[in-house]
């Protein structure tokens, strides 16, 4: 159990678009409340929601902030598919604050209806998608439920993780890159832990806004900044852990990824940084999936991370 000194929420970013010529319109707004709508004027677009809690008894001086992943909200730290406390309350128990973005277009943020202010139609996943993508078994088992041996995603909830999955636009990185460092400004030096498209996201807002950055931990990040963007500068703020689970060997996709990601750490300490790369496994935690914080083993996991917060950020 915790105590909470503080929790709250705040919308932060986003930018002005201005609509014109259009027609007014009649729009029920209930079936008993009709009324004439304007669809001109200002409207404020790309904003991100974050959520905060600030326990009772402190731990470490920098805040942890939790960067979702594609097609997630920031419901996916909060509690896990089957019922057990996420990693926003294992940090919590810890004594670190914990910070909750849900990014743009994703979850309490909301999303654009404005035409032409995005490019292309949203697009949500599949549970069949998801069995590929995050490795829960191969993709030609999907039908017959059978997942990789030794594998700790709870599988018996995967409905109940589905209901999880949001439409998500595949044209609004630089505005969700933008989105979170304007989080970071507003919150000050922290320890960024970002998952899956969250890790590209939250890579680039961390190179961008390395004097808020006391900590990367990179939780299997989609892709990563490109050498030219990691600069001395750029990765002066604090160490980066990249997290990687198991099974990676079966998919060519995060064999790529995993390549990429070695060769990411290579260049952050190449120029003076400090990276470094850890497989699950070989952490003691076999069977992490892609969705590590979901896992069986999710408590143990965020119980070593959190030690390795606490020794080297």
């Amino acid at each position: 159990m915790y105590a909470l000194k503080d929790f709250g929420s705040f919308h932060v970013g986003g930018r002005i678009v201005t609509v014109s010529g259009q027609e007014k319109r009649t729009v029920a707004f209930t079936p008993s409340l009709v009324l004439e709508y304007d669809p001109n004027g200002e409207f404020l677009v790309e904003q991100v929601y974050v959520q905060y809690f600030i326990p009772a008894e402190r731990k470490f001086p920098h805040p942890l902030v939790l960067l979702h992943g594609g097609g997630l909200t920031g419901a996916c730290w909060e509690t896990t598919p089957d019922g057990r406390p996420g990693w926003l309350h294992d940090f919590l128990r810890q004594g670190f604050a914990v910070y909750v973005i849900d990014n743009v277009e994703r979850g309490r943020s909301g999303f654009c209806a404005l035409e032409g202010v995005w490019d292309g139609e949203p697009v949500m996943r599949t549970a069949a998608e998801a069995w590929d993508l995050f490795r829960f078994g191969r993709p030609g088992d999907f039908a017959a439920g059978k997942p990789f041996e030794g594998q700790r995603f709870p599988l018996d909830a995967m409905e109940s993780f589905q209901r999880q999955f949001v439409p998500r636009w595949t044209s609004t990185s630089e505005a969700q890159i933008r989105g979170v460092g304007a989080a970071l400004r507003r919150i000050g030096p922290s320890v960024l832990i970002c998952h899956s498209q969250g890790g590209y996201l939250g890579s680039h807002a961390a190179i961008e806004n390395p004097d808020c950055i006391r900590g990367v931990v990179c939780c299997e990040g989609s892709t990563l900044p490109a050498d030219e963007q990691v600069t001395p500068a750029a990765v002066a703020g604090g160490p980066w852990l990249l997290l990687l689970g198991d099974f990676i060997d079966f998919s060519p996709r995060w064999t790529a990824t995993r390549e990429a990601t070695t060769a990411f750490g290579d260049r952050v300490n190449a120029v003076g940084g400090r990276a470094e790369l850890v497989e699950l496994p070989d952490a003691g935690f076999p069977g992490a999936t892609h969705m590590f914080m979901m896992d069986e083993h999710s408590a143990q996991i965020s119980e070593w991370l959190g030690a390795w917060i606490r020794k080297n950020c």
